[in-house]
């Protein structure tokens, strides 16, 4: 059986946090799914496509790792994919507090996924999709807190170019 998780997230842009947790994952599990869901509840800075562009970019020399899409609830899309668990990264006592609430509900919802909860590493533990658009907004320089294949997309979806 395949020990298959997945990452999911707005990658609104994806951040080396994002990218730290999934090289991090690829040590517990043989697969990791990097999906990239639709939030109703948060208007996208970034066009999908892009963002489906950019994470095929920064994954694109990691094996064991696919990228997709989905809408819906996460774990209906991770019972479609036959994966064991849903990866998370928490990085503060406030993201402990969200990320619980939703953990217990999924495992209400889905007792045969699990979540896997993954501390932060310190260097990224401020790192935000919305800290690194709040500052590459006001002209402040994030290319040490994206992959490099996510800055031109962040800048031009912010600045036009």
């Amino acid at each position: 059986m395949i020990r298959r998780a997945v990452l999911a997230g707005s990658f609104d842009p994806i951040t080396m946090g994002h990218m730290d947790l999934l090289e991090r994952a690829l040590g517990l599990f043989d697969e990791v799914v990097v999906a990239c869901g639709h939030n109703p509840n948060k208007k996208a800075l970034i066009p999908l496509d892009v963002r489906l562009d950019v994470l095929h970019s920064c994954t694109s020399q990691m094996d064991r790792v696919r990228v997709d899409t989905f809408a819906g609830l996460l774990v209906d899309y991770c019972h479609k994919v036959d994966a064991i668990a849903i990866l998370r990264g928490l990085r503060a006592v406030t993201d402990f507090e969200f990320e619980f609430q939703i953990g217990l509900a999924n495992m209400d919802m889905a007792p045969d996924v699990q979540t896997v909860f993954l501390l932060t590493e310190p260097r990224n533990i401020f790192v935000s999709s919305s800290l690194v658009k709040e500052i590459a907004g006001m002209g402040g320089e994030v290319s040490s807190y994206v992959p490099e294949a996510a800055l031109g997309p962040l800048l031009e979806a912010l600045h036009g170019g």
